[in-house]
């Protein structure tokens, strides 16, 4: 997904009428300009890889979001919270499966000599390298944890 699609799909948005899909493409727009300000290139030139991240990131700060105010007692809130964090997770790639990343872990393990819980953080990153972002980190930290004894 590149900055140019997430442009057409705004404008088909706002032909359509969605608006909370046109609201919460324009927060992508506007947290995709401040990364390319960050980066000093522009915007128009940022990799797709780089677009994934940004969602990653602000699909992360939903649901932090949605944590904070359900313990709040803010349900509307959580639910304004939830509906952008769909919308924003249908522009990235499909997570893999639990079995998927079972067989991913495995092999880290295997293949770093990982036993104990002490090795969560090194694993965590080889789990996350094999991956190639198909997998949360929470997932795979998560996933780990019941493997490592």
């Amino acid at each position: 997904m590149t900055y140019g699609d997430i442009m057409e799909e705004l404008k088909g948005a706002m032909r359509a009428g969605e608006t909370e899909k046109r609201d919460t493409l324009r927060l992508l727009q506007s947290a995709l300009k401040n990364h390319a300000i960050d980066a000093r290139t522009p915007v128009e030139e940022l990799a797709s890889e780089e677009v994934e991240g940004v969602i990653k990131k602000l699909v992360k700060q939903r649901k932090d979001s949605i944590a904070q105010f359900q313990t709040g007692g803010r349900a509307d809130l959580a639910e304004q919270e939830e509906k952008e964090m769909a919308i924003l997770a249908a522009y990235l790639p499909a997570e893999m499966s639990d079995e998927e990343l079972l067989k991913l872990v495995k092999t880290a393990i295997a293949e770093g000599g990982f036993s104990s819980k002490a090795d969560l953080g090194k694993a965590t990153g080889a789990v996350m390298k094999l991956a190639g972002g198909a997998a949360s980190g929470d997932r795979v930290r998560e996933m780990l944890a019941s493997e490592l004894v």
